[in-house]
This record gives C-alpha cells, sequence and structure tokens, in this order.
C-alpha cells in the first residue's frame, strides 16, 4: 500500500513529465504539417525529434514509480534513441541534397516562433522540480536542444527566404542531427555517472 503513494514532489515531476509529453507531441504534429507543406529539411528533423522526445517522456512516466536500475535503463533508451533520431536525419538530409527541395522560408521562420515559445515553456517547467532525476535532467536536454533548434530554424528560414536557396535548410536539418548526437551522448554519460555511483553506494553497504 505504501508503495502506491505518491510523494508530493513525484507527484509535480509526473504533473510536469505530462504536461511537457503533451506539449511535444503537440508541436511534433505541427513541425510534421509545415515540413510537409514547406518541403523543409529543418522542420521535419525537428517533428521527429519531437516525436522521439515524447516518446521518451512516455517511458520516463512509465519508469517514475520505477527503481533507480529502471530509471537508468530508461535513460540508456533515451540517449540511444537520439543517437537513432540523428542518423536518420542526416539520411533525409543527403537525399534532399541529392533529389533537391524546395523550402519555404516564411513558413520556417513562423514554425520556428511558435516551437520556440512552447519549448522555452517546457524549460520553464522542468526548471521548478526539485531533486531531478536522470530521466528529468533528460528532459531538460532535449528542450534545450530543441529551443537551440528552434534559433537555427529561424536564421536558416530568413536565408531561405532572402537567399531562395535550400541549402540553410539542409545545413540546420544536419546541425540538429548533430545536437541530438551530443545530447545521446550526454543522457548516456549521465546515466553512466548513475550506475556507477549505485555500485559504489552497494560497496559500501557490504
Amino acid at each position: 500500500m505504501a508503495n502506491s503513494i505518491v510523494s508530493p514532489p513525484a507527484y509535480r515531476q509526473r504533473q510536469v513529465l505530462w504536461i511537457v509529453l503533451l506539449l511535444n507531441v503537440a508541436i511534433a504534429v505541427a513541425f510534421f504539417a509545415t515540413g510537409t507543406a514547406g518541403d523543409s529539411s529543418a522542420l521535419i528533423a525537428n517533428g521527429l525529434d519531437n516525436t522521439s522526445d515524447s516518446l521518451v517522456y512516455a517511458i520516463s512516466l512509465f519508469a517514475m514509480s520505477r527503481s533507480d536500475k529502471w530509471k537508468r535503463i530508461v535513460a540508456n533508451i533515451s540517449g540511444g534513441l537520439l543517437l537513432v533520431f540523428a542518423a536518420g536525419i542526416l539520411i533525409d538530409a543527403v537525399r534532399r541534397y541529392y533529389l533537391g527541395s524546395e523550402p519555404l522560408g516564411p513558413l520556417m521562420t513562423s514554425m520556428a516562433l511558435i516551437a520556440a515559445l512552447v519549448n522555452g515553456t517546457c524549460i520553464w517547467l522542468l526548471k521548478r522540480i526539485e531533486a531531478p532525476d536522470v530521466n528529468v535532467r533528460a528532459a531538460n536536454t532535449f528542450s534545450i536542444n530543441d529551443f537551440i533548434s528552434n534559433g537555427g530554424i529561424l536564421v536558416a528560414g530568413g536565408l531561405v527566404w532572402w537567399l531562395g536557396g535550400n541549402w540553410p535548410d539542409l545545413l540546420v536539418g544536419v546541425a540538429v542531427a548533430g545536437l541530438a548526437a551530443w545530447g545521446g551522448i550526454e543522457i548516456l554519460r549521465d546515466a553512466h555517472r548513475e550506475h556507477h555511483k549505485a555500485v559504489h553506494r552497494g560497496k559500501w553497504k557490504q
């Protein structure tokens, strides 16, 4: 019975993760819609990024009431998904480079501003969580990466609008992939550090 009781900090963390999850689902749908309509690699890249984030948030919510070992497993899954996502974006950017694309600059800049507002809200919510665990720290990494990516889309949209070429869009798509890969590596490192601490705590108890 005691295991089913959720403490106030845990309840707050769960509540914030649910809000961030729903915001990411909404913004992912918007990215896919505008990316398809605007033939933009950068927008679709961010749509895939937010989809990956949403999946990880859902897994993190599942792991919240589980042991620290479960939380570390989920963090490893999170980092791995970001690395897979990065590879997918690179493949899409190469495809668009050879087949060509005609991104719409005004649509890119408009979507970037909306997404920046949403991701800024997510960062603010996550920062308010006290004593965040490894998965909340991963969620914060995702949101910060997304916010930076939005700035890249904003610049790329302006350049596409001004120059009429697709290279700024492709460049940002590749940059988003690089940012995702970096975030994935950082999350895996964080999970490894948590595992290392747990092993040492176990040795001390013995």
